[in-house]
């Protein structure tokens, strides 16, 4: 569409942006306008929120400065007007392993409560929006939707792999050394070279972990553009992808096509459906209800995991398989595995995108290449059911979940060593003070009892590396990294905080895990666990005021999204309608 016709297309006496730029008694607004070094004509044109998560926490984030400048371009010959603003990240990576992952997947709702309110307070008419850390990336899209102004999402991009010892490798791989160092099997000199070799540039975690996993769904959704996810972070070929994100967003202003009419229940399934073809993080279990809540969609851990279990597992990424997001992107990206899956029947090619067509028409062009064995075609998987599943009962009444991609054996059943926080575990596990056969219980770490339901990469990953991989589970009613491998089972609830059947769990019960029937028992009888529960006392945790007590007080379920707000179904208005 010329960028005149467009414009005209577009009038500005309905947009939200009317408020702060029409009429005699917006002057005092219009100078403010004037004091940034715009003119009359950028006054009256639509104005585009540019958000980003940059910062210098890590490098997830560093290069979305620099993103953000082609979208604004992309922006102005689409007819608008764009207005860059940042919002915070907390960065797993560093978060990881102590008091600080307490904060990530509250930066979730910060994140999108910032959008919210900076798009609010100044009236945009429309966003994209540019994440690259794990929490960013639902956190943002979740805030399209709320706000359902016309809004484009796009990925920072993937960091390249390091190389150590002549193979590829992740900060996974990093965190996995910990383990080999404290087992006596990695000398002092070879950690230091792996964790100065692992991060080589710009860009979130290499595998299959939250970052990507999320950065596929955004395609899969239908919020990003085909193929703009893929390009690693240090490519300038994402320049061209994030101008033309610009120009999209303008043209579905024209066309007023919004968040809500994209993330529609079928999007939601096809997003499900990627992440367990991928075998990605766990993390999808909670920031896919989270967003269905925004739309006013009920779409739960069990519609999650319901799709996952009939889902095909075809791409070998890290952390199960060989490959990492370079690799995915150099045999074709995300619409090559969205190609796969559509071929096989297991996507609903009808959803809108953000390109203005359906899903299967932004396909129609895509070959799955091949003498590539990075995605293989739904005929020939690497396993007929997803690389994440759920699982329920006495031990998880609202269910639980866990990446089944690359375990050798789905049943586990030993008896139980409880600790009510990831430290005392992890400070076990360096130890060595467990038994092959164990079940690891660690609870209070649920989204309230947490507060903050942290991951545990750090522990899983010292399992792992100490060498006993599938030699002992794990189970926690807080979250697990994408990066996690081995039998480890998050999000059980009810959590422990709120008396679920978790905070029950004495040192020596047996506890049968089930990942082909999906289930989850603790083999106590119905009497002895009424006793327990009789007897259970509440425990208090240690933030009596700030962002982690009110995020407590307000967070709901993990099996919902973790969410902290009633959601559109208990909306009067919508933002964009304003």
């Amino acid at each position: 569409m010329p960028d005149d016709v467009r414009t005209r297309l577009i009038d500005k006496a309905k947009l939200p942006s009317r408020h702060v730029t029409q009429g005699a008694e917006r002057a005092p607004h219009r100078s403010y306008y004037y004091a940034m070094g715009l003119g009359a004509a950028d006054i009256d044109r639509p104005f585009v929120g540019v958000a980003t998560c940059w910062n210098e926490a890590a490098p997830c984030n560093i290069s979305l400065a620099r993103q953000a400048q082609p979208v604004k371009l992309g922006v102005k010959a689409g007819g608008g007007t764009p207005r860059e603003f940042t919002t915070i990240t907390v960065t797993d990576g560093i978060a990881m392993g102590h008091a600080g992952m307490k904060s990530s997947l509250v930066s979730r709702e910060v994140i999108a409560d910032s959008v919210e309110l900076t798009v609010r307070g100044h009236c945009y008419d429309a966003l994209v929006g540019l994440a690259g850390c794990d929490k960013s990336l639902p956190g943002m899209m979740m805030a399209m939707v709320r706000l359902n102004v016309p809004s484009v999402f796009i990925y920072g991009g993937s960091i390249l792999p390091g190389r150590f010892h002549g193979k590829d490798v992740t900060v996974q791989d990093v965190f996995e050394a910990v383990g080999n160092h404290s087992a006596g099997r990695m000398s002092d000199a070879d950690l230091h070279e792996l964790e100065t070799v692992a991060c080589p540039s710009a860009g979130s975690c290499g595998g299959q972990f939250t970052a990507n996993t999320m950065a596929c769904v955004s395609e899969a959704i239908g919020l990003a553009l085909p193929g703009s996810s893929g390009a690693p972070a240090p490519y300038e070929s994402r320049d061209a992808l994030c101008e033309a994100s610009g120009r999209a967003v303008m043209d579905l202003l024209a066309k007023g096509i919004r968040p809500r009419d994209i993330v529609t229940r079928k999007a939601l399934e096809n997003a499900a459906t990627v992440v367990a073809a991928s075998g990605g993080s766990t993390n999808a279990g909670l920031h896919l209800p989270a967003i269905a809540h925004e739309a006013g969609i009920d779409f739960d851990l069990d519609d999650v995991c319901a799709i996952f279990r009939r889902t095909p597992y075809i791409a070998d990424l890290k952390p199960a398989g060989r490959y990492v997001a370079k690799d995915l992107y150099d045999v074709g990206g995300v619409p090559v595995l969205l190609k796969a899956l559509l071929d096989g029947g297991f996507l609903h090619g009808d959803c809108l995108t953000v390109a203005g067509v359906t899903l299967a028409e932004t396909l129609a062009h895509v070959v799955v290449p091949a003498g590539q064995d990075v995605v293989l075609p739904t005929s020939r998987p690497l396993s007929p059911t997803g690389g994440v599943v759920g699982l329920k009962g006495s031990l998880a009444p609202q269910g639980a979940i866990v990446k089944i991609a690359g375990l050798a054996a789905l049943k586990f059943r030993g008896p139980a060593r409880c600790f009510d926080s990831e430290e005392a575990c992890f400070d076990a596990v360096s130890r060595r003070a467990y038994n092959e056969g164990d079940v690891l219980v660690i609870r209070y770490e649920g989204p309230r009892g947490g507060p903050g339901m942290r991951e545990m990469l750090s522990t899983t990953a010292a399992l792992y590396g100490q060498g006993t991989g599938g030699k002992v589970a794990l189970i926690t009613d807080g979250r697990f990294s994408g990066a996690t491998r081995g039998f480890c089972v998050g999000h059980v609830g009810p959590e422990a905080a709120v008396g679920g059947p978790i905070a029950l769990v004495e040192d020596g019960d047996i506890i049968a895990l089930d990942a082909e029937a999906g289930t989850m028992e603790l083999e106590i009888s119905g009497e002895e666990m009424a006793r327990r529960r009789a007897a259970w006392q509440p425990r208090s945790h240690d933030f009596g005021s700030g962002a982690l007590w009110k995020y407590a007080k307000l967070v709901g379920d993990a099996c919902d999204g973790a969410v902290t707000h009633p959601g559109a179904k208990a909306e009067t208005h919508v933002y964009a309608d304003v």
